[in-house]
């Protein structure tokens, strides 16, 4: 694992509760990886959990396509992004462009809490 190997976390507003409870749940996996969140995710999680978080732009100021870009550079090991699917996003094309980059770029992407569990049971 590099130094810059994040693990990405990403939440709607109606998830970012949960992604708070996930992370708690599972800090003793989590501490000591490099986490990258959007802004208000990451600074609940820190809040919630003391872990260090570095923190971009909110989803719909473009921290979704920042950790897009994080991801294309080769920076990001695994995102979890737990998405409200019954909400619409103003952002939506860059949600499916943060999707596309995990596609191309071969990185694991959870986008509810049985695939977050199954991924952060295997980030070691």
């Amino acid at each position: 694992m590099q130094p810059t190997d994040y693990v990405a976390l990403i939440a709607h507003d109606g998830r970012k509760d949960v992604m708070a409870d996930f992370v708690r749940r599972h800090k003793a996996q989590l501490e000591g990886l490099p986490l990258v969140a959007t802004a208000t995710t990451g600074g609940i999680v820190e809040a919630e959990t003391g872990l260090d978080v570095r923190r971009v732009l909110s989803g719909p100021r473009g921290g979704d396509l920042q950790i897009g870009a994080l991801i294309a550079e080769g920076k990001v090991r695994a995102v979890i992004f737990l998405r409200d699917p019954l909400t619409a996003h103003p952002h939506e094309p860059d949600i499916s462009a943060l999707m596309k980059v995990c596609d191309i770029h071969n990185v694991p992407l959870a986008t509810n809490l049985a695939t977050a569990e199954m991924l952060v049971d295997n980030l070691r």
